[in-house]
């Protein structure tokens, strides 16, 4: 019988070089479940896996998808259905942090009709405000407008509990907050010395429209950087804070809406983590 195992959690804890460990164990593939790691060239923002990090192993649901190009959680459901039919045969590890993308993918997630309420006069704190009225634990960015607005247009809001249409493992990864808040901080220094200015600068020049670049953390920031509304140094402090409080709201959120095994990670030795979790997933 085939496994589908999701790893879960915030970035930094060690969830690309599980995904890669378990589908060579497992003799399995690795599924993105990343909203920005579907798109082609947003690569270090990102912390995308790099080709030499995959050791052989098919990966699925990366780059699919051109900057400029909308996607959206019911495009991701259909392909990840499309993937669970396919490769029936296959053991399936899922990775990634975009708990929606997950949720819509494997339970019985539906999408409303939708209406079409006028929200410009409302500002982003506000929508959230109100998109958490009918759902406190709801995953959408206070900054992601289109989404906030598809949320409350939606002509059934009624949150009923869920149902699994799959058998999966949610296995989660973690770490102490304040040494995942390090972790973070230390992550985007990385990224600027690998590059993300650049990065940005010349997806910005290719697709100055293109949304993903408006809405990701580690991109709106830069650009906001690149239009002289902020300087470099607040760009980087903001991408850290930005991704402090996601990583907060994705503990909440898997917490609330997954049945997930945290495993704290062993920073010194991850085999050990590695071999915790393969004890767990046999027994």
């Amino acid at each position: 019988m085939r496994m589908i195992i999701c790893i879960v959690g915030p970035t930094g804890v060690g969830k690309t070089r599980l995904s890669i460990m378990l589908a060579k164990h497992y003799k399995g593939i690795v599924v993105n479940a990343d909203a920005c790691q579907i798109y082609e060239e947003l690569n270090i923002g990102s912390a995308k896996v790099k080709e030499e990090e995959k050791e052989g192993i098919p990966h699925l649901l990366f780059d699919i998808k051109k900057p400029w190009e909308d996607y959206s959680v019911a495009d991701y459901q259909k392909d990840l259905r499309d993937i669970l039919s396919k490769y029936r045969d296959k053991n399936i590890i899922l990775v990634g942090g975009t708990g929606l993308y997950i949720k819509a993918g494997l339970f019985d997630y539906s999408f409303s009709p939708m209406q079409n309420h006028d929200y410009a006069n409302y500002s982003n704190e506000e929508l959230y405000a109100m998109c958490q009225k009918i759902d406190k634990d709801i995953q959408i960015h206070p900054h992601n407008r289109r989404r906030l607005e598809n949320f409350l247009n939606r002509e059934n809001k009624e949150i009923k509990k869920p149902v699994l249409l799959y058998n999966p493992i949610f296995i989660g990864l973690t770490t102490a907050r304040s040494n995942l808040y390090s972790i973070i901080n230390n992550r985007v220094e990385e990224m600027f010395q690998n590059g993300l200015l650049e990065e940005v600068k010349s997806l910005y020049e290719k697709y100055p429209s293109a949304p993903i670049l408006k809405r990701a953390i580690g991109y709106k920031e830069v650009i906001n950087y690149l239009d002289s509304l902020i300087t470099l140094e607040e760009a980087k402090e903001l991408i850290k804070k930005n991704t402090r409080h996601y990583a907060k709201r994705q503990y909440t959120w898997f917490n609330n809406q997954m049945n997930v095994k945290w495993f704290n990670t062993n920073f010194n030795d991850f085999h050990k983590t590695y071999e915790e979790i393969i004890n767990y997933l046999d027994n």
